[in-house]
């Protein structure tokens, strides 16, 4: 299990737990403000786009191509910008902190 902490952008703080699937179906799922996941988490829309803390980054690692590409597509993002849909939950990731981007 593990529990991820986002921010929203009204600064709200919401720590939810986790055991499988991606990241922002656990954030849709639980109606985080600004997590829309409108693809599907099929890396197509970026409209799941979070900020990593940056002490937390080697934690989810940078994103592969597809995602980069798809990053590239929104103003928001910086050094730690990552697609929630492809940070697939798993105990490694217990203790991050995500920022939403929009």
């Amino acid at each position: 299990m593990a529990k991820i902490t986002f921010i929203t952008s009204d600064n709200e703080t919401i720590t939810l737990e986790g055991t499988s699937g991606s990241v922002m179906e656990l954030a849709v799922n639980n109606n985080v403000k600004g997590i829309d996941g409108d693809c599907g988490g099929v890396c197509s829309c970026a409209t799941c786009h979070v900020h990593v803390a940056p002490e937390d980054f080697a934690k989810t690692g940078g994103p592969e191509e597809l995602e980069n590409d798809m990053l590239e597509f929104d103003d928001l993002t910086n050094e730690y910008s990552r697609l929630s849909c492809q940070l697939q939950i798993s105990e490694a990731l217990d203790g991050i902190v995500l920022k939403v981007a929009k």
